[in-house]
């Protein structure tokens, strides 16, 4: 497959599939968490597409391979402060499973792209 864009990327797909799964849960959230755990939860799930994104910006590998690390840690961030929010009671054990899926394919994706760029 051809890659023009970041768009093309599988991963960028599915991790923009779980930024909007992401925000859908989080709308259930109390208003108080609306600059707590809310604002937190979003940046950090945002930040994994958009640090995928940043190929078509950059060009080097060295400096994409540091993006796609970036994008990783922010999946370890999202996936704290889901368990945090289950914790809470703001999401069902069942709903933490169900993205915890999401979390861990794009994680999975990741990785694959690193090594097949690191070679």
């Amino acid at each position: 497959m051809n890659v023009r864009s970041h768009r093309d990327l599988l991963v960028w797909q599915k991790a923009m599939d779980l930024v909007a799964n992401c925000y859908l849960l989080t709308r259930r959230f109390p208003d108080v968490e609306r600059f707590g755990l809310t604002s937190q939860l979003r940046r950090a799930i945002v930040s994994v597409p958009a640090n995928i994104a940043e190929r078509r910006g950059r060009g080097m590998t060295g400096a994409y391979l540091n993006h796609l690390s970036i994008a990783a840690g922010s999946l370890a961030e999202v996936d704290t402060h889901l368990g945090v929010a289950q914790r809470l009671g703001y999401i069902s054990h069942d709903q933490l499973t169900e993205i915890t899926v999401q979390l861990e394919e794009v994680g999975r994706m990741l990785t694959g792209l690193r090594i097949a760029l690191e070679k």
